[in-house]
């Protein structure tokens, strides 16, 4: 074929060490470059791609071997290859971890990796650190390593001098708060939230340009794939409602790719802002941050009354982790603080300090069986019976409850909505 996918992917060592700032940067340089880019986050996440959106100018897809699928990943890298110049990937966790992990893929796909080492409390361990990662597994294409939060010109000089035996150094990255990217329960704060973040993307280029990234990228031809098949359901004229506000943000593209490619149409609002859901069919309330805006969610009575009515219509409502806390009678946040919601789903829910649930999650449908995964830091009582629960595939333990009210689907579950195409179909 006569074009060839530059492609990249970046890992780390472990979680924390700067992959998500350094490719948001790779990729706004790329693009005020005048390339299109096509970035994908490896594993369930959903607050990494927002900020990595916010930089390419393009929605981040996700990749997995497990919960997107391979013949799923083989796909859209074949549609971002003959579409865009650059492909670029941003791994989950540390290179190794995981089942599947960002190894798995890269070797998968012959995807050249770089690895980002945090350097900040060593010196000449950084380089024994790197020939691990390079030798732990000889499948793996690792271009080079990139030291991260560097305090002086002299503790690069000792990572640089250090016996790397082989293993290319692609330079180091000083220790720099105008490009750092603040946190929070569940991961990064969200791209709407950071007003600076175009000037932080700006001195991340400056801070990267000179370890010469771009020549990391390769030629990668990914396979042509056959047609999708048709489906049994169809959302032909179904208005969909999502909201999609800093309350409600959790959501894959893919999922979204999907309820159109199913024929709905999507309308978003903001359950914060707006005054009333649209003139909908159907109702999508995405996981998100709702402890985070307790009183604006508790005071916003007629936004909870439009839902209630479209509810008491009998319209169908699926309802995800943060979506589904919007639908039960409160929520308390970690100080005490509680707030009346819709009172749809007879129950109660109370953050935690602590993750209260983590990991994929496979529920068994008449369709055949949908993947996805569960991250809260929410307690939920709820008075109701379950309709079915999902499994923990990697421990094969009983995960999250998938609750049925008449119209209303709720779940802690985050469904791949690719994954069963016909049962998310029947959801709407």
């Amino acid at each position: 074929m006569s074009k060839k996918a530059l492609s990249l992917l970046i890992s780390g060592i472990a979680s924390n060490q700067g992959k998500t700032t350094i490719t948001a940067c790779l990729a706004y340089k790329l693009r005020k470059c005048g390339y299109k880019v096509q970035v994908f986050k490896i594993g369930p996440d959903f607050l990494d791609p927002q900020i990595l959106e916010f930089a390419s100018g393009n929605p981040v897809k996700q990749l997995d071997l497990w919960m997107v699928g391979h013949n799923n990943c083989v796909r859209l890298l074949y549609e971002a290859y003959i579409s865009m110049d650059y492909i670029l990937i941003e791994g989950v966790m540390g290179l190794y971890d995981g089942i599947p992990s960002t190894a798995d893929l890269a070797i998968a796909f012959n995807i050249p990796v770089i690895a980002i080492i945090d350097a900040s409390s060593m010196a000449q361990s950084f380089a024994a650190l790197a020939y691990g990662l390079v030798n732990y597994n000889n499948k793996i294409n690792l271009c080079g390593v990139l030291a991260n939060r560097i305090a002086s010109d002299h503790h690069l000089n000792l990572i640089h001098n250090s016996d790397f035996k082989g293993v290319k150094f692609l330079g180091g990255i000083e220790e720099n708060s105008k490009i750092a990217i603040n946190s929070r329960h569940l991961g990064l704060c969200q791209a709407k939230e950071i007003p600076d973040l175009i000037s932080k993307l700006e001195s991340g280029i400056e801070l990267i340009d000179k370890c010469k990234l771009i020549n990391c990228f390769e030629p990668i031809e990914f396979a042509k794939v056959k047609p999708i098949k048709s489906f049994s359901r169809s959302l032909k004229n179904k208005k969909i409602g999502i909201a999609k506000d800093l309350a409600f943000s959790f959501l894959y593209s893919q999922n979204i790719n999907v309820l159109e490619k199913l024929g709905a149409k999507i309308v978003f609002f903001s359950v914060l802002n707006d005054k009333k859901i649209p003139d909908i069919d159907s109702l999508y309330l995405p996981g998100g941050y709702p402890e985070l805006h307790l009183k604006a969610l508790e005071e916003n009575i007629s936004m909870q009354a439009s839902i209630i009515m479209h509810y008491q219509s009998n319209k169908k409502i699926y309802a995800e982790c943060g979506g589904m806390l919007y639908l039960m009678e409160s929520l308390t946040d970690t100080k005490g603080n509680s707030a009346k919601l819709t009172s749809i789903i007879p129950g109660q829910a109370v953050m935690q300090s602590k993750i209260s649930s983590l990991g994929y999650q496979e529920l068994a449908t008449s369709f055949g069986n949908i993947r996805g995964h569960t991250f809260h830091y929410s307690n939920s009582k709820i008075n109701l019976y379950p309709l079915a629960v999902a499994k923990y595939p990697n421990k094969n333990i009983d995960g999250e409850a998938i609750y049925k009210i008449n119209s209303l689907t709720a779940t802690y579950c985050h469904f791949y909505f690719d994954s069963n195409i016909d049962f998310v179909a029947s959801l709407f």
